[in-house]
């Protein structure tokens, strides 16, 4: 989907500020409010917006270690079977499929360090991974920031 300079204002304005209503965005960014009502309809519709919903920072729920981990699985099980597995353990965050010399990345939120090492000992234990490979995060500078690249993707719509 082709986003354009409104859209762009529109997901900047409620990333800005979130708990804002319709009606509130209209106002401050002078779109009528079935523009503005239409344009987020649209996309949602087409997936620019995936979600409206909280995202708890596990940090500030007891969880201040971020590791990033590479995981080669046993190719016998395949993806899905591995990662059913790995759903189980709710400290894993994310998990992504890649190309390179491991199979998985997964993102792994810990207590502590030697937490950390509790949730790679419990992944080995499902039997479905034979390698993995941990970083563990230092400092964050920023993360899920998408907001730049969809204000970019506006720009070259023009």
């Amino acid at each position: 989907m082709k986003v354009d300079a409104v859209d762009a204002k529109i997901v900047r304005f409620f990333t800005d500020s979130p708990r804002a209503s319709v009606l509130e965005a209209s106002r401050v960014l002078k779109i009528a409010r079935a523009t503005v009502q239409s344009r987020l309809d649209r996309m949602i519709g087409a997936g620019v917006i995936g979600s409206w919903v909280p995202q708890p920072d596990p940090a500030c729920f007891g969880y201040p270690v971020v590791a990033f981990c590479s995981l080669t699985i046993n190719q016998d099980l395949g993806h899905d079977a591995v990662v059913a597995a790995l759903a189980r353990i709710p400290e894993l965050i994310e998990i992504h499929t890649v190309s390179g010399s491991s199979d998985l990345m997964a993102r792994i939120a810990a207590r502590s360090n030697p937490d950390l090492q509790r949730v790679l000992d419990a992944m080995i234990a499902t039997k479905t991974i034979l390698r993995s490979s941990s970083v563990i995060v230092l400092n964050t500078h920023f993360q899920g920031r998408t907001l730049p690249l969809l204000e970019a993707a506006a720009e070259t719509a023009v």
